[in-house]
Formats: C-alpha cells, structure tokens, sequence
C-alpha cells in the first residue's frame, strides 16, 4: 500500500506540473475558444482551383508558424477562398492554416474535427445542409460549360451523345446526372436542363480543364464555374464557353454539424466578418482583384 501511495503522490504532482506549465488538455467548451485558445483557424479548401484557391509555389513556411506540419500556411496558398480565410483569421485574431482533403470528404461532413472551417467556394444546398451549417454567402457564381474549341459544340442540343467532365460530388456532377433533389437548389436559380451526356467524373472540375488542355479526348468539355472558365481561357487553354450559364450558385463557408466542440459560436463569428468584408468593400476588391469583376452581390 505504501508503494501504492507513492505512485499515487508522484502522478499528482506531474499533473500539477503539467497543469501550472500550461501542458495540459484545452478547457474550450465551444469551438471558437478552441480556436482562439491554440492560436489558429484550420481551414479545409482546394489546392487546385484558381483562381479560388491554388498552392504557391513560390511561398516558403514561415519558421514562427503555428499552423500543424501537416498544414499549409497562408505563404503557401493563393487565390480568393485563401484571401477570404485569411481575413476571416485576421477577424478571429488566429493564424489561417490550410487542410487540403478531396473535395467529396469536405462536403459529406462527419470531418472527425480534422479542420475547423471550410472556405473553398461551396455551394449552399438543401443536401449539405443536412450535414453541414452555413454561414452569410460571401460571393455567388454562374455555373457553365466549357467545351473544346475544336469540338464543333454550339448549342446544349449539340452535346447531345457526348461525354461532359465534372468533379466529384460537385453541384455540377449533380446538375449534368439529373440529381436536382441532391442539387437543392431554388428553382429560379437553375436555367438550364441538362443535355442528355456521359458523365466523366475526375477528383475536381479544374482537372477536367487540365486533361483537356494535355489532348485529353473521351469528353468534349466540362461544367465548372464560370471565374474558372474565365481563367482556363485566360491561361490559353483550348476551350470555349458554351452559351450562357446553366444555374446560379451561392457560396459560403460551412462547419461541420458533428463537431466534438459545438460550432454555433464559430459559425456566427465567421458570418459576422463576412459581413463586415461586405459592408467595407473587402471582398469587393478580392473580386475584383481575382476575377476581374464584382461577384460578390446577390444576382
């Protein structure tokens, strides 16, 4: 009993130790202090999506970074989504770290708290919304349809028999298959019947871009964004858009509804700086900056 007792002594002791260093386990009840008490927001986004969100080659991690050795930073990422986080963390006075998981693994929620935030241009839908909360849209876009130049494609009717690339798990895989329940969007929003294709799917719609700018044939062409069309053409890729755009899209950062730590506090702090960037005309010039346009008001 006496060398029990000894065993017992010496654990509370290492425990006051670790407890008076600041070595032991997070006291947040609620993701936001969570957040605020480690010292940076971890946000999930696409490393492969300009002009939205696309790696840095040239960036450098800096030496005082907090973000996790399995993160990028802020120096290592480019593109709106980034700039968006990036000020969304300068609002929570956090450093902005990115996770960069398959776009499929962000929407289906269920993260297993493996990020905080997700600002990677998702589509608000009635299907996300059953595991996902979303805050204020902080920009909206057209959806369309890019078809090789060398196609021959002039109308929707034209596609008719043809292969169209989308990326998985996508509003636009969701538009083309015909899944409008899993689309969840408005009626007004939508514009277009899909023609009747082959849905090639690839891990993201800007790889259907990139496939067919490396020759690529077993899909005419791809729906993506409309700002990424803007910017496959403006990088001398061999497309064309088709016709005007097919649905409309609001895009907003989400959290996930299973979170260890509840996220209501998070979600309405993240809303009220996406706001702010609204009122103040911040995401005003990152639209402007990034698409050439204003795309950050209500259609």
């Amino acid at each position: 009993m006496k060398k029990l007792s000894n065993v017992l002594i010496i654990v509370m002791i290492a425990a006051f130790v670790l407890s008076a260093c600041g070595g032991g386990a997070s006291q947040a009840d609620n993701l936001l202090d969570a957040v605020k008490e480690r010292g940076y927001v971890l946000v999930s986004t696409d490393p492969n999506y300009e002009p939205q969100s696309f790696l840095n080659t040239n960036g450098s991690r800096p030496s005082d970074s907090k973000c996790p050795s399995d993160a990028l930073t802020t120096a290592e990422m480019q593109g709106f989504d980034v700039d968006v986080a990036i000020a969304v963390g300068e609002g929570l006075g956090v450093e902005t770290c990115f996770a960069t998981p398959d776009w499929d693994i962000i929407t289906a929620g269920s993260w297993s708290d493996k990020w905080d935030v997700s600002i990677g241009s998702m589509t608000v839908t009635t299907n996300r919304q059953q595991a996902l909360d979303f805050s204020t849209p902080y920009y909206y876009t057209p959806a369309m349809i890019a078809v090789r130049a060398d196609a021959g494609i002039a109308s929707l009717a034209d596609l008719d028999g043809q292969a169209l690339c989308v990326g998985t798990a996508t509003t636009y895989e969701s538009w083309l298959s015909g899944n409008m329940d899993e689309l969840g969007l408005p009626a007004a929003s939508i514009y277009a019947e899909a023609p009747n294709v082959t849905v090639v799917p690839l891990s993201t719609d800007q790889e259907c871009a990139q496939a067919i700018a490396a020759g690529r044939e077993d899909f005419v062409g791809y729906v993506t964004s409309d700002t990424v069309v803007n910017a496959n053409i403006a990088a001398g890729f061999p497309v064309v858009k088709l016709g005007s755009s097919v649905f409309s899209e609001d895009l907003a950062a989400a959290v996930d509804k299973s979170s260890t730590l509840p996220t209501d506090t998070l979600l309405a702090e993240v809303s009220r700086i996406i706001a702010g960037m609204h009122s103040d005309g911040t995401l005003t010039a990152l639209s402007n900056e990034w698409f050439g346009e204003d795309i950050t008001k209500v259609p």
